[in-house]
């Protein structure tokens, strides 16, 4: 007892107890996380022992070439491991992998792989390292009991509208790269865009967004996108500077050309 006494006021104790602060509040926010993101995600066939080996064939053929074997990563593209299942899933389920060609960002394009071999790729990827996972059926039903739609809308436009506007139309970012469209996207792939922050987009993680508010914001832009255009054509969806916009240079046009037509018979 003599010598802690002694050392308590060593100048090496102040440091011990700050990193043994660090390690615990870290390990505890760890703990949280994965406990909060468990409730969200289905393990389902994409952990079985065949579709890993399958998916691993497949990843070898087709994406070891810019990823590298076993995922690690390459000159050509980014390491895989810890990406989880949601990511290849919404990646290659959109059609966005593999790349069509090199650019700011890739495009969504045909898909190339099916239903079951995308299953096989994020089964492969996410045997590697954990990371999100497919989300369970329960947090994409935009018909559930309990959504809020007001809620969503209200989610929606804080976090997402100022890239992927108020219509949720998409819109252009710096460099060449842009935020596309939501309309026409299935619910599965919104969730695992929130969850895995691709391209530009930031990681809403269960901390920032609950899987219950997660599906409020699918829930408000499948209601969104169901009434469709009822004044007319969308314009883009740009709001009434584009209408206004699109108004006065049609009209403008339109009677220079009747004052041509008239001036023409006259003479």
């Amino acid at each position: 007892m003599k010598a802690l006494s002694q050392n308590r006021r060593h100048p090496m104790v102040g440091v011990a107890l700050l990193l043994l602060g660090l390690l615990l509040t870290g390990g505890l926010y760890s703990l949280a996380s994965n406990i909060n993101s468990a409730s969200a995600y289905s393990q389902a066939e994409y952990t079985s022992a065949d579709n890993i080996a399958d998916g691993e064939a497949l990843f070898n053929a087709n994406c070891a070439s810019c990823h590298g074997i076993g995922a690690t990563g390459g000159p050509a593209g980014p390491s895989l491991i810890g990406v989880g299942a949601a990511s290849v899933d919404f990646q290659v389920g959109t059609g966005r992998m593999p790349l069509q060609m090199s650019g700011p960002q890739g495009a969504q394009k045909p898909v190339q792989f099916g239903e079951e071999q995308t299953m096989q790729l994020a089964a492969y990827v996410h045997s590697l390292g954990t990371g999100p996972t497919i989300p369970e059926e329960e947090y994409l039903d935009a018909d559930h009991a309990d959504v809020n739609l007001a809620r969503g809308g209200d989610l929606f436009r804080v976090n997402c509208a100022m890239c992927h506007s108020a219509s949720a139309g998409g819109g252009a970012l710096t460099r060449g790269k842009y935020a596309p469209s939501l309309h026409g996207v299935s619910e599965q792939h919104i969730y695992e865009a929130m969850v895995t922050g691709p391209q530009n987009m930031p990681v809403f993680s269960d901390t920032n967004l609950t899987p219950e508010d997660k599906r409020d914001v699918i829930a408000y832009l499948k209601e969104f996108e169901s009434q469709g255009h009822p004044g007319g054509a969308s314009l883009g969806s740009l709001g009434p500077v584009a209408e206004g916009l699109f108004v006065w240079t049609a009209g403008l046009a339109l009677i220079i050309g009747f004052m041509v037509w008239i001036t023409s018979r006259a003479n």
